[in-house]
């Protein structure tokens, strides 16, 4: 006990203080527990709390970060981390680029790498998203992580064999969207998806964004007429009425624009669509010849945001039905 008030003594010089003993009443007051009336506890912390400034009443006074640290506890250990980094800059979203297959153009190949040489011109990273029934079968890990499929193929270009791929990821409303999520999350570098599959296939993959279609054909009958098909698919299905044509033909060929100017003048009759352009693709080039003047202002073209992008696709009227039945297209 003699200790204890010798301490009271040391901490308040000049009082008069009493030893605590056993039974004291605690109506009483004690020099240290601070509940009797002239505590020198409560003094003094009554003395403090008028001088300094009035932090715990003033709300304005108080740090903004005080008032959300105390009114929004931290949800887990990873709290404080996204936080700090969620003004971070996010990776843009790649654009997409949607060649329909024609199994009536036997330059496939050719034809998609000549686009890529022009993206690789644009300093575009390209990941090749090849899901037409004439693409190599996928690889058996595909359902799980489609990083060990994605093959590169140089620098800036990938390729992933996607073969039936859109279809295992199609949900209830008919929307194989979640396929091209987890292309782009495998391969998070690319810029652009060049996205090569059948129009129905496309119709699925893109239930609600806004693009223009590369339709491909060739001089060949049977590929101009499965081309309009295409079109029309899509058109009917996705409200798409704007398209490009690739033609797959030798330089100079007389034919070509005629063809072109065959498929836009019944795009425009019977489904109402347009021909925006269309650019002709040796299919005897080699991988060393610079591509065309023509091919790489359509590509260009391509990776411009689309003015109606934002666009939701309810908005979009459905088109009208063809106006004449269905007939083959004749290049006479």
């Amino acid at each position: 006990m003699l200790a204890v008030a010798r301490a009271a003594a040391a901490l308040w010089p000049g009082r008069p203080h009493r030893a605590l003993r056993p039974g004291r009443s605690p109506d009483a007051g004690s020099p240290l527990d601070g509940s009797g009336p002239g505590s020198p506890l409560i003094d003094t912390i009554s003395h403090a709390r008028s001088d300094a400034p009035d932090y715990f009443t003033d709300s304005e006074a108080m740090p903004a970060a005080m008032h959300d640290t105390a009114a929004v506890p931290p949800a887990d250990q990873a709290h404080g981390l996204r936080r700090l980094f969620a003004g971070a800059a996010q990776p843009a979203a790649p654009l997409h680029i949607a060649l329909v297959a024609n199994p009536h153009v036997a330059f496939g190949g050719v034809v998609l790498e000549r686009l890529t040489t022009v993206l690789s011109a644009l300093d575009q990273h390209t990941l090749v998203v090849d899901a037409a029934d004439s693409s190599p079968p996928p690889h058996e890990l595909a359902a799980l992580d489609l990083r060990e499929c994605i093959e590169p193929l140089s620098a800036q270009v990938s390729y992933l064999a996607a073969r039936g791929l859109p279809l295992r990821d199609v949900d209830t409303r008919g929307s194989s969207a979640r396929f091209l999520d987890r292309a782009q999350q495998a391969a998070p570098s690319c810029g652009v998806l060049l996205v090569h599959a059948s129009a129905a296939d496309l119709a699925r993959l893109y239930p609600r964004r806004a693009l223009r279609p590369l339709l491909l054909a060739s001089e060949q009958p049977q590929s101009l007429t499965h081309a309009y098909a295409a079109m029309k698919l899509l058109v009917l299905r996705r409200g798409l009425m704007s398209y490009d044509l690739l033609l797959a033909a030798a330089p100079g060929s007389r034919r070509a624009p005629a063809i072109a100017q065959r498929l836009a003048s019944c795009a425009e009759s019977f489904l109402g669509a347009a021909l925006h352009d269309w650019a002709a693709v040796d299919p005897a080039s080699d991988v060393r010849d610079p591509p065309g003047v023509a091919l790489g202002a359509l590509v260009a073209a391509q990776l411009q945001p689309s003015a109606d992008a934002a666009e939701p696709a309810d908005a979009v009227a459905p088109p009208p039905r063809e106006r004449e039945p269905a007939r083959a297209m004749s290049l006479n």
